[in-house]
């Protein structure tokens, strides 16, 4: 009896060990390595945070200057005494602001539909038809985007004077619906990315090449074409040279960025004034950016197709 209980007792398995705890391979770990790392996290983390101040700092000392009052605005004090909102509604009331921001607007949003309207044609001809001479095509794209603006300010001035459409926006505007350079190769260098079997499917099935481009193209490079439009809004909507040059005669016509800069000049001791309007004039920006920024990123990505 006394055998055979010995036997069983040593045929049973013996049982397994228990496995570490979580803070035994923590233990175990090089402690300088682990130093590095820790180091390294905040190293990476403080030059995230010290890069988010630097962009989010002035625009905070802007909004805390907008709601001071003007005595305080010309001292070194950084916190306001007194929250003085209804300086945004001064700014209505000394200055056509809303006059202004329609102008922009119209500028920005005419401007940007005529690029699309070109530039999108263009730039699916030279990423995917094949014809004589497309490579130099491409090529003047380029020059012609490297090519300053201030270059041809005085001929095509010469050139809008003889038309009667100085004092106008229309001198701004109207180029947009032949093309733009820099919108035309961001387009161009999306629709590459895009495969060319989709494209041969369509024709396949009878599309004709506006059907391509409208059925297949389009929906397929939407982030590129979004990112396009908003480069040439903000291009657009931030503009002084070119208003300052067509309409400076004519204060009807002005944009928000010329009525600013008088803002400024005749106001430029009141600086909580100049501030909220300041501020008056980013709000749309920063709103359209915050809807926008997906579509924006991946468009600027040129990550191609998905899924």
């Amino acid at each position: 009896m006394t055998l055979t209980t010995t036997a069983v007792a040593s045929a049973r398995p013996e049982p397994a060990a228990p496995a570490p705890g979580p803070g035994i391979g923590r233990r175990t770990r090089d402690p300088r390595a682990r130093a590095r790392s820790v180091l390294g996290w905040i190293g990476l983390h403080a030059v995230a945070i010290a890069m988010a101040l630097g962009f989010i700092g002035p625009i905070v000392f802007v909004l805390l200057t907008a709601v001071m009052s003007d005595q305080q605005a010309l001292t070194k004090d950084l916190w306001p005494h007194e929250w003085r909102w209804d300086n945004f509604g001064a700014v209505f009331e000394k200055a056509p602001m809303l006059g202004y921001f329609g102008q922009s607007l119209f500028y920005s949003l005419t401007a940007t539909v005529g690029m699309l309207l070109s530039s999108v044609p263009i730039a699916y001809g030279l990423a995917k038809l094949k014809w004589k001479g497309r490579t130099w095509a491409f090529y003047l794209v380029i020059v012609a985007m490297m090519l300053p603006p201030q270059v041809i300010a005085v001929p095509m001035y010469v050139m809008w004077a003889k038309l009667g459409l100085t004092g106008t926006l229309w001198p701004l505007i109207l180029p947009n619906f032949f093309g733009d350079a820099f919108s035309i190769f961001l387009l161009r260098q999306f629709l590459v990315a895009i495969p060319t079997s989709y494209l041969d499917s369509a024709r396949i099935d009878g599309a004709s090449e506006f059907g391509v481009l409208w059925r297949v193209v389009i929906p397929m490079a939407r982030p590129g074409i979004a990112a396009a439009a908003l480069f040439m809004f903000l291009r657009t909507w931030n503009d002084y040279f070119g208003p300052l040059l067509y309409t400076g005669e004519n204060r009807a016509n002005w944009t928000l960025s010329l009525g600013l800069a008088a803002f400024r000049s005749t106001h430029q001791v009141q600086w909580n004034l100049t501030m909220a309007a300041t501020i008056l004039v980013m709000v749309p920006v920063i709103v359209l950016f915050f809807f926008a920024q997906k579509s924006f990123i991946e468009g600027i990505k040129l990550s191609g197709v998905k899924g």
